[in-house]
């Protein structure tokens, strides 16, 4: 069986195809998270207030059963396979023909995409396994800001700790570097942080972003930082500019940062090594 594995054409097929239903599970993981986080704010605050808590019907990733947000009608296992069911349907509720967001096979196929090059760039093995759970985050926490502007602790932390546990057996990085890699992470943005806010009196970012940096450092060790952080500047910088210009986005509206890193970050995991090589070279 793990000689089917080693097998590139077995192996990225398999991968790809986990990554699709994967993507299903993180667009659940997308919609849902940010709402369980509201409800226990929502808990914690009456607590604090000394009320009773809120009654709400038991919501979490598994409960309820998946429905149409226009019309309640439940989702059933044929018309929830990943990106097959949406064409089929024509993006569109089977039972109230409301349209179904394009978000959903994005993601789905994002991941799948992203698992089946994992599977291919590093091959059977540790790493493969701790690449497919980086990417996976990654594609969450960026859909998670983009709709909410919030990457959840229930995420950038255990993804921290994964990245150590990782590199326990050297897997991107030694632990030396990794451990400094989520230090350093976490600490630069801390500093732009204040640094910003001592100048402006504005906050620049989240709290999130930090983590976020620094699981990305644990993963990838601090040499990838500096990549990290020039890939996701110039890119956040690109987008900005261009939102500002093409699509009327005001100034004073605050752009989420978490994507830039994330991408920033897969880039890392893939092609770090040869870029910052390549650069280096370069002088």
């Amino acid at each position: 069986m793990s000689e089917l594995f080693r097998d590139p054409v077995a192996f990225v097929p398999l991968m790809t195809l986990i990554g699709l239903f994967v993507g299903s599970f993180l667009n659940v993981v997308i919609h849902r998270l940010p709402k369980m986080m509201e409800q226990e704010w929502a808990t914690q605050a009456a607590e604090l207030r000394g009320e009773p808590a809120p009654a709400t019907e038991r919501f979490n990733l598994a409960t309820p059963r998946s429905r149409c947000p226009h019309c309640a009608h439940p989702i059933s296992a044929i018309e929830n396979i990943p990106v097959v069911s949406y064409l089929i349907l024509r993006g569109r509720c089977r039972h109230c023909s409301a349209p179904i967001s394009q978000r959903y096979p994005v993601v789905e196929a994002l991941t799948a995409a992203l698992s089946g090059y994992a599977a291919w760039h590093f091959g059977f093995g540790l790493a493969t396994a701790g690449a497919l759970l980086f990417l996976w985050a990654m594609v969450a926490l960026t859909f998670i800001d983009l709709d909410t502007q919030l990457l959840p602790d229930d995420i950038t932390l255990p993804l921290i700790w994964a990245g150590l546990a990782f590199n326990l057996a050297s897997t991107f990085t030694d632990l030396p570097a990794a451990v400094i890699g989520a230090m350093a992470g976490y600490l630069a943005l801390w500093l732009v942080f204040w640094g910003f806010k001592l100048a402006t009196g504005k906050e620049g970012m989240g709290y999130g972003d930090f983590k976020l940096l620094g699981a990305i450092g644990a993963w990838l060790g601090w040499q990838m930082l500096p990549l990290t952080i020039l890939l996701s500047s110039i890119v956040g910088a690109v987008v900005g500019v261009g939102l500002i210009a093409f699509a009327r986005h005001g100034r004073n509206v605050p752009i989420p940062f978490g994507p830039y890193l994330a991408a920033a970050g897969v880039i890392a995991l893939f092609w770090g090594e040869a870029i910052s090589q390549r650069y280096l070279g370069s002088f």
